[in-house]
């Protein structure tokens, strides 16, 4: 069963009632992503579709290829950019990142966090295989995007820091760099939930560690930096 929820630049996002659902973490990656509006770029694991969207109605991009390799998911994409008028620039493909092949300016993932065999197995298959790496480990989507990156390509990721050696390992195996790494956490009082990277293809060792993004203040209210990226979708770090 498919509901429709209105989120930020006033897309009406079609959402599987039992798969998983928009976060901030998706939120956080799309701000992330620096604009680029001559270059294309990929997104691994597109889910419903809300990051490659959000980019596409911020023209950070030319235009966007979503990878989905469950079918329901690629459909709904597919339905989502047109409903909102993007479907000249948000194409879905059904496929296993492990396979696809490309050569991309840009790519960009918010992948499953846990490990196939740890946590609760949930009983839609759907969000099992959006949370899990049942379908490719964080070695094999860093495989796939050095591989289909153009040279001094940009790979986008957001993942949790008790994995972060696990991703830097993996990143650095596969010749991509992380040049911008940002924690992420509830209040300057918590530890980060997430972690977000730029890593560059090919490119010489050395990484710029962010100021911690803290989304609201000690009072629940938001930061002045998430109102901006509320309010323009870009994270800044000028």
């Amino acid at each position: 069963m498919e509901f429709t929820t209105e989120i930020n630049d006033s897309l009406k996002l079609k959402q599987i009632s039992s798969g998983l659902k928009f976060g901030t973490d998706a939120l956080l990656l799309a701000a992330f992503i620096r604009r680029m509006p001559t270059k294309d770029a990929v997104e691994y694991g597109a889910g419903s579709g809300v990051i490659s969207l959000l980019l596409a109605v911020r023209n950070k991009f030319r235009a966007v290829t979503a990878v989905e390799i469950q079918p329901e998911y690629a459909a709904l994409i597919r339905k989502n950019a047109e409903e909102n008028g993007l479907d000249g620039k948000v194409s879905a493909v059904c496929g296993d990142i492990r396979e696809y092949r490309t050569e991309a300016d840009v790519i960009f993932s918010n992948p499953p966090y846990m490990k196939a065999t740890s946590g609760y197995r949930n009983t839609d298959d759907g969000k099992f295989i959006a949370r899990h790496e049942v379908c490719g480990d964080i070695g094999d989507f860093c495989a796939s995007a050095a591989r289909n990156l153009k040279y001094g390509g940009l790979f986008y990721v957001v993942y949790r820091p008790d994995r972060l050696t696990d991703l830097l390992t993996a990143l650095r195996e596969n010749r991509l760099e992380p040049k911008r790494i940002l924690f992420a956490a509830a209040t300057a009082a918590h530890a980060p939930s997430l972690v977000l990277i730029e890593a560059k293809k090919g490119a010489a060792p050395g990484a710029k560690l962010l100021p911690l993004l803290c989304l609201t203040k000690p009072d629940g209210s938001d930061t002045d930096e998430m109102k901006r990226i509320y309010e323009t979708g870009d994270y800044t770090d000028d």
